[in-house]
């Protein structure tokens, strides 16, 4: 049988290109799109008042960074974070039921401006609240514990790798998620299982977050 064209073959590759979506374009959410931004990866971005108020940071990182048409549209990505105001999360994620599978990046932390006063979880901890909202989903808890000034900047800024940590109860999903923590530059530590990476990054709470720890060679 012949080989396939050269044309067909990268039909075929583009086909199998993981893509990102974005829930949230807050502190944590933009500063993750500026991270994709600027190593070249491409991903769409969302949040509840319309890709027309999204125009200032998708100027700012064009063309790699997109304002998807809605939440629904960004939610189709292969992997999606999610990054929203914690008492909006349920509002935000109540239309989005069938995730089949696909990865979702629990960028959450259970506080938010003005008050900072830290929700009552009942004794849960957050990822375990968070992915009852996203059933049929494969959670990793990622991207929460770290500034957003930090997030957003060159992660070898100190002469090492900035350390990034996750956690998830899936093998596959924490390796895709660990890869691009790669490709973003930082150095990516796994955390174990959400029982245990979870409770250590949940701000508040946890030991880790607003740490700025560098991974040197």
């Amino acid at each position: 049988m012949a080989a396939n064209p050269p044309e067909f073959q990268l039909i075929s590759r583009r086909r199998h290109m993981t893509t990102i979506g974005i829930i949230g374009a807050g502190n944590i959410g933009s500063a993750f799109a500026k991270a994709l931004a600027r190593n070249g990866i491409a991903a769409t971005i969302a949040n509840s008042r319309g890709p027309e108020t999204l125009s200032g940071l998708v100027k700012e990182l064009e063309p790699h960074i997109s304002a998807a048409v809605s939440i629904e549209a960004a939610a189709q990505a292969d992997i999606v974070l999610v990054a929203v105001p914690w008492s909006k999360l349920p509002a935000a994620l109540s239309e989005l039921s069938e995730w089949n599978g696909r990865i979702v990046i629990d960028a959450n932390n259970p506080i938010e401006a003005p008050l900072f006063k830290p929700a009552d979880l009942n004794g849960r901890l957050s990822t375990e609240i968070f992915t009852d909202l996203v059933p049929g989903a494969r959670v990793v808890k990622a991207f929460n514990h770290l500034l957003a000034n930090l997030l957003s900047a060159d992660p070898h800024a100190e002469g090492g790798e900035r350390v990034l940590f996750y956690s998830g109860d899936d093998a596959k999903a924490k390796a895709e998620v660990a890869a691009l923590i790669a490709k973003l530059g930082f150095a990516g530590i796994d955390l174990g299982p959400i029982s245990v990476g979870a409770k250590l990054t949940q701000f508040p709470g946890g030991p880790l977050p607003a740490i700025n720890l560098v991974k040197f060679a």
